[in-house]
């Protein structure tokens, strides 16, 4: 036999017939462009036929360092192709926002909306309910800085590219979220006018002697920004108080500017304008610090003082309104009842609002109305009787702002403050509690009782969250039981709702997104079952479901139409048209991703537009029965399969290790409300998923390169029966909602990135690095990294994350085979050469700080914190920790003796003395300048994923 011959070839032949030379530097590809790295990377990918082992990804990115530490490039090249590679993805996501709603199609759909009346019995009810309600949230999710997001928003309303997006972010305070809220919803509200407007004049011309009949109310809007206080305790109690002010003020203006451009001299106009002064003059005093009590009662005064000028109620002006344009010609009565239809959706705000809780708020202030409460048992029969007699005999107290001041209780606090809301500056906007991690009925009837017990009971909707695993799980029979209390049914009908949330928040993490919108729906069917069984199917069915603005946190990426009914599904909205319920379903709309529908007049009529032609609050009784929920031995199976495949990575310490390797420094700070890093050096090695937010998780999956909590396990769960599931997802309009899924994040996934992040940590690497000599400048520093990383469980942690990952796929493509792509989508292969590029770029930049860091001149421990402490921190990307202590260790100022007026004289020390400037120049700055433009890169990164959650 003859012996294989081992040789150094300088070339490889690849597979599609031509020669590559792997010694070729980038260098010599010049100039430095995203297509030469493209092109590189399609090389290199070549290679893994050859050699399967082999990381494409990693070895561009070897590349990219070889040169940029042999200062062939520099730091400022990669940062002007980051720069460029960040314009593109803007432009792309700009492309996708506006194919999703077509602004360009918005007259037409408007026209066909009007022009489908039917009779106008029939035209009347379906616009007299809301299509959707439309919340305005804000988690973290605020990644564009002010200057992108409108870039991307003109760009996707215009149709053409982004250019000069100005990057420079402004602190994301609660004040920032709230500001941006406000803005989305002026251009939803102007929107819905043109909708309203719309349908008025289809209906006055069709039905000329009873439109004035019509009521419209297509869209309401809410917002929960300022009154959420689950998970947080920075927001004090006036702090919602002046939000609320605010928007009141806000929106009296633009009642009486929208009035006065349809009557100059109209004569409301002095009393909305004389409301709003005093508004605002509430907002001033509001916004000072009140923890003062001669302050807060001063604010307080003026605020409940009985002042003419006090607005709590539009009721009396609608109806003026209304009646003055039955009096009017054609334009404008049209007008006056467009005013009249928003101030009936809107009320004294610029939307409804939220407030929001954690179940165990509720229960330590129920707690102490019990004698013993702290070990009473809120699960408990006993429990539940208590409650039930308690709510019983509840009488209404009266409160005040001093009320408000000193209580301590978070949840009764709340409460306090929508009484006062509603008792002081709007009366009849109702408000919404939502309760989070809420999965018992005792929960429910405690929040009625706080309800009952401050007179707001008529104005509340407690709205129980179900988004654990659990909660979803156990959710029907929660249903059941709290809809057979006689008390809960009382409620609500005098609500006339009854209010549910679901969300893709802690289900998508702990259950996987495509087992948590499956289980979301069947309870959303069990609600329909239980009002159904209890005699409620004369009130209607609020759903809240609060999905994620792109691929990762429940919303849909394919289409809008998918966007719609993958939160609330045809077969979940046909339980309740069966039941004769109507439905009112919820949708968030979420930080910086959601505003983006909103960000410009055009858009947000453009996704109103689209919305009411999809008309998610109703239902065709006449469609084919979807087999997905006919063939449940087939169904069920795969969805407990995924979920069970889901839960062992979530138990893995393998996958825990490799989503915490590097803590949460692979994200831009998005929000407010901010994920706390550990402050113990070694405590991000046990860092526990639980310890990261929904939405940090599924953005780190993102950045890592394989969003595992929407395709992992899909392959896995049909590989038992490759034939009938695959027969069954073709078929099932469900199944093949699924799917688009499935393939669109697929499409941008890379099992070898993944890989590629181990290998930072791989210790042989840094040891063969310098190994033939030709990178001898790097060899102390190699040396370091590989003898610090010898112990290191990263590199065998990311390798074993991507053998299970890999094994999974495998089974994923056999399915891809039996199940044709309906929709291709050619677009995507480029967006996932350009990932591959900037992940390439990253991980470059990444080792560029490993060598920096190590390469540090050794300095003293100080504050408990050493040279191998900062080191781990860059290795963990808490670079602005590593940077504060490199600082401390060399300064480059510090006092001279010329800064001193002595009489004494002194010889010591001669010289002006020196700091350390030549460090900071070639270690620390250069550390700071990589870590910006990786954090940069992530941006790019979550852009051509669609949303960064």
């Amino acid at each position: 036999m003859q012996a294989l011959r081992l040789t150094r070839a300088p070339v490889w032949r690849a597979f599609v017939g031509k020669e590559y030379d792997w010694s070729t530097r980038l260098t010599d590809l010049s100039p430095l462009t995203f297509d030469t790295l493209a092109q590189r990377l399609r090389d290199l990918h070549l290679r893994t036929q050859e050699t399967p082992l082999f990381n494409p990804v990693f070895q561009l990115a070897h590349d990219i360092s070889r040169d940029l530490e042999a200062g062939e490039i520099s730091l400022r090249d990669l940062g002007d192709l980051v720069e460029e590679l960040g314009t593109h993805t803007l432009t792309a996501r700009a492309d996708r926002l506006r194919g999703l709603v077509e602004p360009a199609k918005s007259g037409e759909k408007l026209a066909q909306l009007s022009s489908d009346v039917g009779s106008f019995k029939d035209f009347a009810e379906r616009w007299s309910h809301p299509q959707l309600h439309v919340v305005f949230t804000a988690h973290p999710t605020f990644l564009l800085s002010p200057g992108q997001a409108q870039a991307v928003a003109q760009a996707a309303a215009d149709g053409g590219p982004v250019s000069g997006a100005d990057s420079q972010k402004e602190p994301i305070t609660l004040d920032y979220e709230h500001g941006r809220a406000m803005s989305a919803l002026v251009h939803a509200q102007d929107a819905r006018d043109r909708v309203v407007s719309s349908l008025l004049s289809s209906a006055g011309k069709e039905w000329p002697d009873r439109w004035h009949e019509l009521q419209p109310v297509p869209f309401r809007f809410a917002s929960w920004v300022g009154y959420d206080m689950d998970g947080r305790t920075d927001i004090k109690w006036y702090t919602s108080i002046r939000f609320r002010l605010s928007e009141k003020a806000e929106r009296l203006a633009r009642y009486a500017d929208q009035l006065e451009n349809i009557d100059s001299s109209h004569p409301l106009l002095a009393k909305l304008r004389a409301a709003h002064d005093l508004t605002a003059a509430s907002v001033e005093d509001f916004s000072a610090d009140l923890t003062d009590p001669a302050d807060l009662s001063a604010a307080a005064n003026r605020l409940t003082h009985d002042n003419s000028d006090k607005l709590l109620s539009l009721t009396p002006i609608i109806t003026q309104l209304e009646d003055e344009a039955r009096a009017a010609d054609t334009h404008k009565a049209i007008a006056f009842k467009t005013l009249a239809a928003a101030m009936r959706a809107d009320g004294l705000g610029m939307s409804h609002i939220h407030f929001r809780v954690n179940a165990k708020q509720l229960h330590n202030a129920i707690r102490t109305r019990f004698e013993n409460g702290d070990d009473l048992d809120l699960g408990s029969q006993g429990a539940l009787a208590a409650l039930r007699d308690l709510l019983a005999k509840a009488e209404p107290l009266s409160a005040n702002f001093a009320s408000l001041a000193i209580e301590s209780s978070t949840a009764v606090r709340q409460f306090l403050a929508m009484a006062q809301i509603l008792k002081h500056i709007d009366a009849d906007a109702p408000i919404r509690m939502l309760v989070a991690e809420c999965e018992q009925p005792a929960t429910v009837l405690a929040a009625l009782y706080f309800a009952k017990l401050f007179g707001i009971e008529d104005k509340v909707d407690v709205s129980p969250l179900f988004e654990t695993e659990s909660a979803l799980e156990h959710g029907g029979r929660f249903l059941d039981a709290l809809l057979a209390e006689e008390a809960y049914r009382d409620y609500a009908r005098k609500r006339g709702r009854v209010a549910i949330q679901t969300g893709f928040s802690d289900a998508g993490r702990f259950v996987g997104q495509i087992p948590a919108s499956l289980a979301i729906e069947r309870m959303q069917g069990r609600l329909a079952e239980a009002m159904a069984a209890n005699g409620l199917t004369d009130v209607a069915a609020l759903i809240f479901n609060t999905h994620g603005e792109g691929m990762g946190r429940g919303a849909h990426p394919a289409s809008f139409k998918d966007r719609l009914e993958w939160p609330m599904s045809p077969w979940a909205r046909r339980r309740f048209a069966r039941a004769g319920i109507r439905l009112e379903p919820e949708a968030s709309f979420q930080g910086g991703d959601g505003y983006l529908f909103f960000a410009t007049p055009d858009l947000a009529l453009a996704t109103l537009a689209e919305i009411a032609e999809r008309a998610p609050a109703t239902a065709d009784l006449d469609a084919p029965a979807d087999p997905f929920y006919r063939r449940t031995d087939l169904s069920l199976d795969f969805y407990r399969a995924i979920k069970d495949h889901q839960q062992e990575h979530l138990e893995s310490r393998t996958y825990s290790r490799a989503i915490t390797a590097f803590g949460l420094g692979l994200l831009n700070s998005t929000g407010s409300r901010v994920s706390r890093r550990q402050s113990d050096i070694n405590a991000d090695r046990e860092m526990s998923l639980r310890q990261i937010r929904a939405i940090p998780h599924n953005a780190i999956l993102q950045q890592l390169g394989y969003p595992v909590n929407i395709i992992a396990g899909v392959g896995s769960a049909a590989e038992s029966n490759y034939e009938d599931i695959a027969e069954l997802l073709r078929d099932s309009p469900r199944g093949r909602q699924i799917m688009r899924l499935v393939r669109a994040s697929n499409a941008l996934a890379s099992i070898k990135t993944v890989a590629a992040y181990g290998e930072l940590f791989n210790s042989a690497y840094w040891a063969s690095r310098p190994y033939r000599g030709t990178e001898d400048h790097l060899s102390r520093g190699c040396e370091a990294l590989a003898e610090y990383l010898i112990q290191d469980d990263r590199n065998g942690v990311f390798r074993r994350l991507a053998s299970r990952l890999r094994v999974d796929a495998l089974k994923l493509h056999r399915l891809f085979e039996l199940v044709p792509d309906e929709e291709p989508h050619p677009e995507r292969e480029h967006a996932r050469r350009v990932i591959g590029v900037l992940q390439a770029l990253r991980l470059a930049l990444m080792q560029h700080m490993f060598l920096k860091v190590v390469s540090v001149p050794a300095f003293s421990r100080a504050n408990d914190i050493s040279r191998t402490d900062v080191m781990e921190m860059v290795f963990t990307l808490r670079v602005d920790e590593a940077l504060a202590q490199l600082r401390r260790a060399y300064p480059t100022s510090f006092p001279k003796k010329s800064d001193f007026a002595m009489d004494e004289s002194g010889d010591y020390p001669r010289g002006t003395g020196e700091g350390y400037d030549a460090i900071r120049k070639n270690y620390i700055d250069p550390i700071e300048d990589a870590h910006n433009l990786s954090l940069r890169i992530s941006t790019a990164i979550a852009n051509l994923f669609g949303a960064h959650g």
